[in-house]
């Protein structure tokens, strides 16, 4: 496989978390392997475009062919994203619009297509904000639960953070969360009031980027400490 003529696959690219350069956190094989790469299935276009632009100026914005899919793309349309390379025998690139493709991600969509038709699916190295955050946690790596965005309302909230709660003291397993940046502080406050002192928080906020910040403490010095993380991308870890 040459960068100019990549193996057709799908090619699922982790691109950066915040306002990080790209070459400080993905593989010079990975930016070489873009330049290559004439198709792309986006979550979001104007992200997708900003990335590639910051990746390498011999990428040709004009040159490439872009498809979003996002959580509202009909299921029917999934499986025509993959015509260049059933029919073609081209390349295609997955960008998240954070991080990895297909981890809390619309792309897991394509990749399930791709399997049922038994196309190749290339994983390439990167950032993973899951990853990272638990690595510099100092919680439990060994046995852990990724629960995506937890529920709105509040009673089945409530009833989550109860079960995290049950699963961190039966079997010490890291519980790993987000939330809607602009909803990061209010998060903080409501784990302060729903949680016992002792349960130890991490919050790892706009990791690999300018801001980046990782603080465990317990749930007692969190009701206490001053912090503004609105806006700001952000995942939480909770233990014991």
């Amino acid at each position: 496989m040459t960068t100019e003529h990549p193996a057709p696959a799908l090619y699922l690219f982790p691109v950066t978390l915040g306002d990080g350069e790209p070459e400080y956190v993905m593989p010079a094989a990975n930016i070489e392997l873009l330049k290559g790469i004439r198709h792309f299935v986006v979550e979001n276009l104007r992200s997708a475009r900003r990335f590639l632009r910051a990746a390498s100026r011999d990428i040709v914005i004009d040159d490439l062919s872009f498809t979003e899919l996002s959580e509202h793309t009909p299921a029917g349309e999934v499986d025509d994203m993959l015509r260049p390379i059933t029919e073609f025998g081209e390349a295609v690139g997955v960008l998240s619009e954070a991080g990895c493709p297909a981890v809390a991600d619309p792309g897991s969509d394509l990749v399930a297509a791709a399997q049922r038709r038994g196309i190749r699916v290339v994983p390439l190295v990167g950032p993973s904000s899951i990853l990272l955050s638990l690595m510099a946690s100092g919680f439990n790596g060994q046995c852990f639960a990724f629960r995506g965005y937890l529920p709105i309302e509040a009673k089945a909230r409530s009833a989550s953070l109860r079960d995290m709660e049950r699963e961190i003291r039966s079997r010490r397993q890291t519980q790993i969360f987000i939330e809607t940046p602009y909803r990061n502080n209010k998060l903080i406050a409501e784990l302060c009031r729903e949680l016992p002192g002792d349960m130890l928080l991490c919050v790892a906020s706009d990791i690999t980027g300018t801001r980046e910040s990782i603080i465990t403490a317990p749930v007692s010095a969190w009701k206490t400490r001053k912090y503004d993380y609105s806006k700001i991308p952000t995942i939480f870890l909770l233990s014991r």
